[in-house]
């Protein structure tokens, strides 16, 4: 029934923005009185009476809907005394979410029914009680909206005024969704610290976050030591950066200054398709094709290479990385006025001096953040190191061993059940959290070499 509600929406709003623009068009045939807005801005003015009192009403049922409906399960097996004294209904409402029906004793069975019926009847009367209100919404605020259209309603200022407020209400929760990131693994990486020491983290030469079950297994106790996971990071982000960056430069160079019409028509397409393949086809084409010949390669050359190699997965992820780098240094190039490459050629300056001395100066911002962009995702990539790198936790800068990056550690240490509660998961917060504050602390320390070294020009 809910999901019919929010198809109802865009009837809704469409018939409000009709209604209003056909009631200020007949008052601009009817009467003398010229209207104060056009009656488009009329039609928007009733659009958002219509259409946003019962989208409020559906956004904070998806909020808290589902807690309702448990709250009133969990309160009616309560009182129900179908449960034992050493069972709760928040387990029993866990399972039943989970699809558990066979359980050990009729009473736990029959709670379970209990559970069910009450679930089914709560979503009904709720799911009746919100499309009444929603359809008392949506008529209240059409007819007044309609019967607020007059020739002196400043129809487009209420309209822009209710824009400028979703606005800043987006700029609002994007800010809060990244405080609660940030917030969310403060707190799990503070609990990890607990249980281990930060010094042991930032300082230990050893990962092996395979924490055992009992006492008397081997490594119990686990090694969380994250120095080879970032280096595995910083080597194989060096190798696909010491590639993208200054192909992507260059092709993007070659595309604004040197390239034809025709042949920029066809080059930078065919760079964003490039652009467009999945990573697990790069990772396919890594572990398949590219390691093997590096090793064939190396053995010829007397070279010890292993089948998974940070070299296979640095090479493959530079050349995903060449159309970010091309398109957007190509971008920042093209925006630097044509006047200052023309001044510089007719001062006698040659093409590649204008190029180097005038062009790129210029358009050095855009061209650092297309470098940032290219680190933040070579960092952030997951699959090519899984099916080339490996997933061993070494501490080496020979680009022919297997490493594993920090990416890879935290899918591994949250892949499957995990019990939130012991290091090895806790770990995977530290490592997030830490990758934040180097991405940040990359950030900022690009910004203070762009303010450093940018021309500016009027």
């Amino acid at each position: 029934m809910i999901e019919a509600l929010w198809g109802l929406l865009p009837l809704l709003a469409g018939l409000g923005f009709v209604l209003g623009r056909r009631r200020a068009e007949q008052l601009a045939a009817e009467g003398d009185v010229s209207l104060n807005s056009l009656p488009q801005h009329y039609g928007q003015f009733v659009l958002l009476w219509a259409a946003g009192p019962p989208l409020a009403l559906l956004l904070l049922w998806a909020l808290s809907g589902g807690t309702i409906v448990e709250g009133w399960a969990a309160a009616s097996l309560d009182a129900s005394g179908l449960l034992g004294v050493d069972q709760r209904a928040d387990h029993v409402l866990s399972e039943v979410r989970g699809g558990l029906s066979s359980l050990d004793g009729a009473a736990l069975s029959e709670a379970h029914a209990h559970v069910e019926r009450t679930l089914d009847r709560a979503r009904q009367v709720l799911g009746l009680s919100v499309a009444a209100g929603f359809a008392l919404l949506a008529a209240g605020g059409l007819s007044w909206a309609r019967s607020r259209v007059t020739p002196g309603l400043r129809a487009r200022n209420r309209v822009e005024s209710a824009l400028r407020a979703g606005l800043f209400l987006s700029s609002c929760v994007a800010i809060a969704t990244t405080i609660g990131i940030v917030g969310s693994l403060l707190f799990e990486a503070i609990r990890f610290f607990g249980l281990v020491s930060p010094a042991e983290f930032f300082f230990g030469t050893e990962w092996s976050p395979q924490t055992a079950l009992r006492a008397d297994q081997v490594g119990s106790s686990g090694a969380f030591g994250a120095v080879p996971v970032f280096a595995g990071t910083l080597l194989i982000t060096g190798i696909a950066m010491a590639i993208s960056i200054p192909v992507g430069l260059m092709a993007a160079i070659q595309l604004a200054f040197y390239a034809g019409d025709r042949a920029r028509a066809w080059v930078k397409p065919l760079l964003e398709v490039i652009a467009g393949i999945p990573t697990v086809v790069w990772g396919a084409f890594a572990a398949l094709v590219l390691g093997p010949r590096i090793r064939v390669i190396g053995e010829s050359l007397g070279l010890d290479v292993a089948s998974e190699s940070a070299l296979a997965a640095g090479l493959v992820m530079g050349v995903m990385i060449v159309p970010f780098v091309s398109s957007l240094s190509d971008d920042a190039l093209n925006a630097v006025p044509r006047s200052m490459l023309e001044g510089s050629l007719a001062m006698g300056a040659t093409l590649s001096e204008t190029i180097r001395k005038v062009m790129v100066p210029a358009a050095l911002p855009g061209i650092v953040g297309a470098f940032l962009l290219a680190v933040s995702r070579a960092i952030g990539e997951t699959m090519i190191v899984v099916m080339a790198a490996g997933q061993a936790a070494r501490l080496t800068a020979n680009p022919f061993e297997a490493v594993t990056t920090v990416t890879v550690q935290i899918m591994m240490l949250l892949v499957g059940d995990q019990e939130f509660d012991s290091a090895k998961t806790l770990a995977a917060f530290a490592l997030g959290l830490t990758l934040f504050f180097v991405t940040l602390a990359l950030n900022l320390a690009a910004l203070s070499f762009v303010r450093r070294f940018r021309e500016q020009y009027d």
